[in-house]
This record gives C-alpha cells, sequence and structure tokens, in this order.
C-alpha cells in the first residue's frame, strides 16, 4: 500500500508519465527558467530536472564494459576481470592481452551504443567502473587518468545524444563487496584498511572535481553492493555510513551540484545500515534480482522514502524472463521509482538489450577456462593452440560493435520501449 502522505506525488509522476512530460533525457539551457540551476535535483521524495518537472529515471547498466564479469563472455571460473586477464595472459600472453583490453574498450560502447539506447526510449544509463582505471593496485601512489578518457567520451556522448549518467564505483580500492562483483580478493577490505578508504574518497573527489559542472550528469553511486551477507555484517555493516560519509564530504568539496547515490548493505538491499539523511542531494538506492513482483517486495523501500522524505531508486535488476522484467518495471512505477535495468549487453544472450554472438572457436575458450590450471605444469599441458585463441578473440572484438550486435525485440518491449522503424 502506498502511505497517503506520498500518494498524491506519486498520482502527479504516474500522470506525467502517461501523457509523455517526464522528463526523457537532459533539458537545453533555453528550456530553464531563468537563473534555475542546470542540473538535476532532489526535491522532497523526487528527483527535479533542471526546469521543475518530476524526472523517472528509466535506464540501462553499461555493464561488463569498463568492468568486465566472467559470465559475460560465457565464462564460469574466470568471474572477475582479474581472472579473465590472468586467463587470456596465459593463452596469448600479457602484451597481446593489453592489447585485446584496449580495443575492447574502445569498441564495446561508443557513440552508437548511446545514441541507440536513447532511440528506443531510455533517458538514462548508470555506468559501472573500477578503481584500476584510475590507480594502480600494486604501486601505492601511481594515479593515471586513462579512467577519465573512457568517462569523458560516455559523458560527452550522452550529453550530446541526451541521455543523464549515473557513475557507479562498481569497484573500490581494497574491495566493497568481497566477491567476483567488485573484483576483489574475496572480501571487502575496504572496510577494514584506512588507506583503501583514503584511496576511495580520493578518486571520488577527483571524480567530482572534474564533473562538476556536467550537465548530463545525475550523480555519483558510491559503492555498489557494499558488503555482501556472508561476511560479519553485524560488525561491517555500522562502517557503511560513516565511509559514506566521508566520501560525500570530499564530493561536496568540489561538487555541490550532483546527486549521490547512497546503496544498502547485502546486495544493496539493506537499508537499516541508515540514520537520518546527511546530504541534501542524496538518494538512497536498492537491488533486486530473482524475486516476485508483488507490492510486498518494494513496500519497505516506499516505507523508508516517506518516512525520511527522500528519493529512492532502483540501480539494478534484471538477468530474468521478458515478463518479469514487465511485471516489475510496472510495479516500480506504480510506486513512482525510477530504475536502471541490468545489463545493455551481453554475448549470446536475450536478457539484455542487445545481443553479442558467440565467436566460433569460442567454447576452445572455455574449456581451457575450466581445465585445471593451479600449477605452471597444468597451463602448459591444457593450453590449446593460440592461433585459435587469436582467432576467436578477433573475431569477438568484432562481433561486440554495435552494428554487429543484435537487438532483443521482447527485452526492449518490456522494459515500456520499443525498436526504432
Amino acid at each position: 500500500m502506498i502511505h497517503r502522505s506520498n500518494a498524491l506525488t506519486v498520482l502527479l509522476v504516474l500522470i506525467l508519465i502517461a501523457t509523455g512530460a517526464v522528463l526523457t533525457g537532459p533539458q537545453t539551457a533555453a528550456a530553464q527558467p531563468p537563473g534555475a540551476p542546470p542540473f538535476v535535483r532532489v526535491q522532497g521524495t523526487t528527483l527535479v530536472s533542471p526546469d521543475g518537472k518530476p524526472l523517472l529515471l528509466r535506464g540501462i547498466n553499461l555493464g561488463n564494459w569498463l568492468v568486465p564479469e566472467g559470465y559475460m563472455f560465457r565464462l564460469d571460473s574466470a568471474t572477475s576481470f582479474r581472472m579473465i586477464n590472468g586467463l587470456l595472459s596465459e593463452l596469448i600472453g600479457p602484451a597481446e592481452t593489453h592489447a585485446f583490453w584496449k580495443t575492447f574498450r574502445e569498441r564495446y560502447i561508443t557513440r552508437a551504443d548511446i545514441r541507440y539506447i536513447k532511440s528506443i526510449g531510455l533517458n538514462s544509463v548508470r555506468v559501472p567502473f573500477s578503481f584500476r582505471l584510475f590507480l594502480s593496485e600494486e604501486y601505492y601512489g601511481i594515479w593515471t587518468d586513462d579512467g577519465f578518457r573512457y568517462l569523458d567520451s560516455v559523458m560527452a556522448w550522452c550529453g550530446s545524444e541526451g541521455l543523464l549518467v549515473i557513475l557507479d564505483m562498481h569497484c573500490a580500492p581494497g574491495g566493497q563487496t568481497g566477491d567476483n562483483i567488485d573484483d576483489s580478493w574475496g572480501y571487502p577490505w575496504l572496510f577494514e584498511d584506512e588507506s583503501e578508504q583514503e584511496r576511495t574518497v580520493e578518486l571520488w573527489r577527483r571524480i567530482a572535481q572534474r564533473y562538476a559542472r556536467e550537465t548530463c550528469l545525475v550523480g555519483y553511486d558510491l559503492l555498489n553492493e557494499p558488503i555482501a551477507p556472508f561476511f560479519d555484517v553485524e560488525r561491517l555493516n555500522p562502517r557503511l555510513e560513516p565511509l559514506y560519509k566521508r566520501i560525500a564530504a570530499a564530493i561536496r568539496s568540489a561538487d555541490t551540484n550532483h546527486v549521490v547515490f547512497l546503496g544498502g548493505a547485502q546486495w544493496n538491499s539493506n537499508f537499516k545500515v541508515f540514520g537520518q539523511p546527511f546530504d541534501a542531494r542524496a538518494v538512497y538506492t536498492f537491488h533486486r534480482y530473482w524475486c516476485d513482483t508483488t507490492q510486498a517486495l518494494v513496500q519497505e523501500f516506499v516505507d523508508f522514502r516517506d518516512r525520511l522524505q527522500v528519493p529512492v531508486w532502483l540501480g539494478e535488476s534484471g538477468e530474468n524472463t521478458d515478463i518479469w522484467i514487465d511485471a516489475f518495471r510496472r510495479l516500480l512505477e506504480r510506486n513512482a521509482i525510477g530504475w536502471c535495468f541490468w545489463p545493455y549487453k551481453r554475448m549470446d544472450a536475450s536478457r539484455c538489450i542487445v545481443t553479442v554472438a558467440r565467436p566460433a572457436g569460442w567454447d576452445v575458450i572455455r574449456r581451457y577456462d575450466h581445465a585445471r590450471r593451479t600449477t605452471y605444469a597444468g597451463i602448459r599441458s591444457t593450453r590449446p593452440d593460440p592461433a585459435v585463441v587469436r582467432k576467436a578473440l578477433e573475431e569477438y572484438l568484432r562481433a561486440i560493435t554495435f552494428d554487429a550486435c543484435r537487438p532483443n525485440a521482447g527485452y526492449i518491449a518490456a522494459l515500456g520501449c520499443a525498436i526504432p522503424r
């Protein structure tokens, strides 16, 4: 049941969705009232566009681009980026592996992909990224601007095509989740190590400093899915919000314009870790996968929103049937909750907006992934012909380009969108 205190807000947003009045992308400066700040802002329990209209985010996650995951490549053992990187380095050597990733990042998401996302009717993208694109894990104190090259590009494309952007630190220094999701070492060391926290805070400060005036940017999703449930959550959970406060303070030292997104603990599901709101531009974000699509599924987040008078947002969901995606999206919209499904692109799958074809010879790589490679002798004895691997990887790099991908009409329709004619 939607609380009476928020019923009018929900009704207004639903009317705006039905009439097409809800913002579907950044507005030009000319469309803004004189003197209005050109940024998305928080107003009570809703996000508001620069021209004062309620904004319901309807987006897709650009997963696998800047945080590769094994299942996106149809790999089972090499589940995180560093594991995939190790696998490829064994197969074709470190130099060729480095070249592969460079081409991969240049082709996986391009302006054409962003234009297509806009054309089907979405208004936003969430961009997961890894700290490793900005600083070295092996050599503390060494920073690089490589990551900004990719974020600058996607920001420019989205700005020109009329999409909004949420930047998501999917992999924080030390690891905030403790699983393959954050490409960590199997434990959320971020919450144990002060030096890792300092690097996380400083990285967010640098990002905020760079994008403080970027008008297509909604804001910063500070930590993706912190503190997995199989750790000592009673001890670690109380450390989450204090770290959020430190990060937010660093961001505000450089940027007072954009939203900060605060994810709950245990897969972004546990909001009991939060006290009273500490930032006037905060949005609280939850994730939900593989569950019922009844009101009970979201009621605790609706209650949280109404009690504290703050916006809530679904930052991830998906990997399910078209029927489920459609039902869950409708549930969220009935409750005036913006959403961002997962993922945009994936190999040999229909549970995404576009599909990457599986290259011929890819099973050679998959078999090696399954092989026992715990010793150097094991690596030598199971390594396939590098020429076969190179051919499969070259075909994969062609298959990930936008023109080579196939749209999934059912998934797109489930998002309430349509393939342009």
